[in-house]
């Protein structure tokens, strides 16, 4: 492999760009979530609860790339060593091959996929990776949690000072009225019962 320090340039400088990308995401976030704020200090929900999912969407990718970009790292040391023990097998040489235009396309599942092949390469899978390659596929899902979005409209609502009036499900409007009326039910049967003991 004559050229692995090029090969190795482009690994570390695919982690640096993974790690750019995971900021943009979390200034994205911030924005969104100052529009969450706007939007419910006019008392328009559903932009705000759209503002939510995006915030959440983006915190999400963020943390995404964010491993992405550690897992790249971990790559890149690792075929290093192997560059520097001359450990570079013709396989492994086939998958650096391919790798750059990959790593340029910033797709987290094809980086994911080829970053699978690489991993084959070394004889030892460590358990930091297999554990990495677990939360990476639970986390890379892009359905929105709706509690997640609703805890953060809360939040932003608290920090702008603000009441949040979404809608209660049906059914829980009158249930104030009637804790009242149980409450009077339950006065009703103790003096009830103290009549029977004086009797």
């Amino acid at each position: 492999l004559t050229c692995g320090a090029e090969h190795l340039f482009n690994l570390k400088f695919a982690a640096k760009e993974l790690n750019r990308n995971s900021k943009k995401c979390d200034k994205e976030e911030k924005a969104e979530k100052a529009k969450i704020k706007k939007a419910i200090q006019k008392g328009n929900m559903e932009v705000a609860r759209i503002h939510a999912e995006n915030a959440i969407r983006q915190k999400n990718q963020a943390i995404n790339f964010l491993r992405m970009s550690a897992r790249v790292d971990a790559v890149a040391a690792r075929v290093q060593t192997a560059v520097t023990m001359g450990k570079v097998t013709k396989s492994m040489a086939g998958v650096v091959k391919s790798m750059d235009a990959t790593l340029k396309s910033m797709n987290l599942e094809k980086i994911s996929a080829l970053m699978d092949k690489f991993e084959h390469q070394f004889e030892t899978l460590d358990v930091q990776t297999q554990q990495m390659e677990d939360t990476m596929s639970n986390t890379t899902t892009l359905t929105t949690p709706q509690n997640q979005v609703d805890m953060l409209l809360q939040e932003m609502a608290d920090e702008a000072g603000l009441d949040l009036n979404m809608e209660l499900p049906q059914g829980q409007t009158g249930s104030v009225g009637t804790s009242v009326a149980s409450a009077e039910q339950d006065e009703l049967s103790q003096r009830l019962a103290r009549l029977r003991d004086q009797v």
